[in-house]
């Protein structure tokens, strides 16, 4: 079960199912640390990016456990994807409080439910999943560990040349309804944890990536389409998106009482003239830019992280030559861009 080392991730993913299967091949430290972890895992709001592929990989590190996925299951496939994996599903609501009450009481709980696009003109929608539903779920899951998924953008824009902001940076997020909703997520969370002695961790993730979605891709696709490039916000963290599943599965043995910050990332400061260039070379393009780097950006000290789990497998290199092989190809995408340029959180 372990992971290739370093040198011997592949070259290229031949398509969506390979892509899948490595994303969800365990290492041997995750491994370990589920079977240092007692009970099940239920993973709510399972039908988003990372949800599917956070939750094979948890199958296929603890195959004893059961691993419940939740979610109302819009997106056509992914419930018989999970189920082939050997993934239980629920469907649910999770804004429906009898329907969230009646969902099994498992040891574990995986929190990635949320509302980000589409917040601008839906504000009260926004508010009411990204604060309600985890105040729901901190109550009726007070028994359980529960590792709940936040964002960077709780964050205030910090000096780019100074590195990210640690877990100890108060959060005065920028102007915008989605980052100041995610404060009150991570605020329910903590109040109904300190309330209940519920251990838990708020993983403060930035910009998780794989072939089809993310900084990578999105900046990619630009490149390659000649698509002008917004440089205002200049600078970000990325990780693999199988690094930081394994990652937030892994702070499962190491839940606080009450739960506290954990920022999930790459560690380089990652600049987007350069990332734009790294493609413009490997697509024989020049890249096309407007505006300019601003002084300060949403950036994370992984420090903690590095920590606790090591530095991430995949390489900022690796993860450009992928995402370029990729994007050449005309392979599948999400359709769902980062808007990682965006600095005023309208959504």
């Amino acid at each position: 079960m372990s992971r290739l080392a370093a040198d011997d991730l592949p070259e290229r993913f031949a398509d969506v199912t390979a892509l899948e299967a490595f994303m969800t091949e365990p290492n041997r430290a995750l491994c370990d640390d589920l079977a240092r972890v007692d009970g099940d895992i239920l993973v709510l709001g399972v039908g988003g990016k990372m949800g599917p592929t956070l939750a094979g990989l948890a199958k296929r590190a603890a195959p004893e456990k059961r691993v419940v996925g939740v979610a109302r299951f819009s997106e056509p496939g992914v419930r018989e994807k999970l189920a082939d994996w050997g993934v239980e599903t629920l469907a649910c609501d999770l804004l429906d409080r009898g329907a969230l009450a009646n969902i099994p009481r498992l040891e574990n709980v995986i929190f990635m439910a949320g509302r980000k696009f589409g917040s601008t003109g839906s504000e009260e929608l926004t508010w009411a999943m990204n604060v309600h539903v985890p105040a729901l779920v901190a109550e009726i899951f007070a028994g359980a560990r529960i590792i709940g998924f936040s964002t960077a953008c709780v964050y205030p824009f910090v000096d780019v040349r100074r590195g990210g902001a640690a877990e100890d940076t108060p959060p005065i997020p920028p102007p915008g309804d989605y980052a100041n909703s995610c404060v009150g997520r991570e605020y329910m969370f903590r109040y109904f944890s300190a309330k209940h002695g519920t251990p838990g961790r708020l993983i403060r993730l930035s910009y998780a990536i794989d072939m089809r979605y993310g900084v990578l891709h999105d900046v990619a696709r630009k490149v390659i389409s000649g698509d002008a490039i917004d440089l205002t916000m200049g600078h970000v963290n990325v990780i693999w998106q199988g690094d930081a599943n394994a990652q937030a599965l892994r702070a499962l043995r190491h839940c606080t009482q009450p739960t506290s910050p954990l920022n999930v990332s790459g560690p380089e400061t990652v600049s987007i003239r350069a990332l734009a260039s790294a493609f413009g070379a490997r697509f024989g393009r020049t890249p096309v830019f407007v505006g300019k780097e601003a002084g300060a950006a949403w950036l994370v000290d992984t420090g903690e992280a590095v920590r606790l789990f090591g530095r991430p497998s995949a390489p900022l290199e690796r993860m450009i030559d992928w995402v370029a092989d990729w994007v050449a190809r005309d392979m599948p995408t999400l359709g769902k861009e980062t808007h990682f340029e965006v600095r005023d959180g309208a959504y």
